[in-house]
């Protein structure tokens, strides 16, 4: 079977390396119940999420290397499914959880977490952003 993409690739040289990779999932969308205010309890939210991914390996050749969009937005959803006080501990744990993506133990080195939360204040826009970092 021949590569039809073959002679798009540059060749590996020692010309160049690359220091990171960063997979990134913007602007997605749950509805969750995140809120401590009382007008916040027992009711659904938007939450905009905005997520970065070091991976371990600098350049991305084959799909082991990298990691799957979908599986981010999955931990979201099934966050988004229970309720959580802060949106800082909805960003954590969704962190925490993307380190463990990737077919190779280790695939994430860092997850960024944004959350935007358009509905908590009249004049502005909440927001937060975690970083964590594999130990």
């Amino acid at each position: 079977m021949v590569d039809a993409l073959a002679a798009l690739r540059p060749a590996v040289s020692s010309a160049y390396r690359v220091e990171e990779t960063v997979v990134r999932l913007d602007r997605f969308e749950v509805m969750a119940a995140v809120g401590v205010n009382h007008g916040e309890i027992g009711r659904r939210q938007p939450l905009v999420i905005w997520t970065e991914l070091g991976l371990a390996c600098g350049a991305v050749e084959r799909l082991e290397d990298t990691v799957d969009y979908r599986a981010i937005g999955a931990a979201a959803e099934q966050l988004a499914r229970g309720h959580i006080d802060l949106i800082e501990s909805f960003a954590r744990q969704l962190g925490v959880a993307c380190l463990s993506f990737g077919r190779e133990a280790g695939a994430v080195r860092w997850a960024r977490v944004r959350i935007d939360k358009p509905e908590a204040v009249d004049n502005g826009l909440a927001s937060v952003s975690v970083t964590v970092r594999a130990a």
